[in-house]
């Protein structure tokens, strides 16, 4: 069974009734683990599982950040945390759940990695508005999660084809559709178009990284 659930309060709402979860967040706390991972290095959500290891900064801060560009000049065995208010914040709540990281990149790796296990839980992380900080739901993450579902087989809830279908009606555009979208705008004008880029590869990785014990996506 599939099925596709917003946020925090959607992850823990059907949190129980899952034997995995795949936290969404294309653009770009998915990506970054998905292309870290491509490079070997380890990526962890907080920081308190890793507090000897450099915490990467906000777009534009440091060598490493939020920018799946910059991810790519991690080794194999680096370590990094990266924190963010979706994603990251996302993978602190699975509760020891068997958990990866998926988006437009590894839709088909994530997938084949997590059906074994039966009852999936996709969780699009969505944005956040200013001011109440409430839940924002994105574009992209709903086209990374329509994307996963579609290389999934078996039953799929209403809100799981309904992803599906997003993503199908998309699929044949994702850079221009990435770019167009509310996120993709964002980060255009404040100068990162290659992240977005990045993000919309569909299918350019092969690695399903998941949450290990330590905390960390490997």
């Amino acid at each position: 069974m599939v099925t596709v659930e917003w946020g925090e309060q959607g992850l823990q709402s059907a949190l129980a009734t899952a034997d995995a979860v795949i936290i969404v967040d294309v653009l770009s706390f998915s990506t970054c683990v998905t292309v870290a991972a491509e490079q070997g290095a380890i990526i962890f959500a907080s920081r308190e599982n890793a507090p000897a290891s450099p915490v990467a900064g906000r777009r534009g801060e440091g060598q490493f950040s939020l920018s799946p560009a910059t991810l790519r000049r991690l080794g194999r065995g680096d370590q990094l945390v990266l924190p963010s208010p979706n994603g990251a914040r996302l993978t602190t709540l699975t509760a020891g759940k068997p958990t990866f990281a998926g988006c437009l990149r590894n839709a088909q790796a994530v997938a084949r990695a997590a059906e074994p296990f039966g009852r999936v839980l996709v969780v699009a992380a969505g944005e956040r508005w200013p001011g109440d900080h409430s839940l924002r739901p994105a574009f992209e993450d709903e086209l990374g999660a329509g994307a996963i579902v579609a290389a999934l087989a078996g039953f799929k809830s209403p809100e799981a084809r309904a992803a599906e279908a997003v993503f199908r009606a998309f699929a044949g555009g994702l850079r221009d559709v990435l770019l167009a979208c509310a996120s993709g705008q964002e980060l255009v004008g404040r100068g990162y178009p290659q992240d977005v880029l990045i993000a919309a590869e569909l299918d350019a990785s092969t690695v399903a990284p998941r949450l290990s014990p330590r905390g960390c996506y490997v």
